[in-house]
């Protein structure tokens, strides 16, 4: 079977007076602190999360 793809998500502004579902998104895909780097699948849903809370995160696929 092959590898899932993997996108790599960087989190680049804190979550300090965003929206509660905002932070849960970051909590979501792995992230705590800022410029802290995650790999994580790509499906809809990270896609979807990462599309929600696309002003504090950057990414590379």
């Amino acid at each position: 079977m092959a590898q899932a793809k993997k996108i790599k998500v960087t989190q680049i502004k804190s979550v300090i007076g965003t929206k509660e579902s905002h932070r849960a998104c970051i909590r979501g895909l792995g992230l705590r602190k800022l410029n802290q780097t995650v790999e994580v699948e790509d499906t809809p849903a990270v896609r979807g999360m990462i599309n929600k809370v696309f002003y504090l995160v950057k990414w590379e696929a």
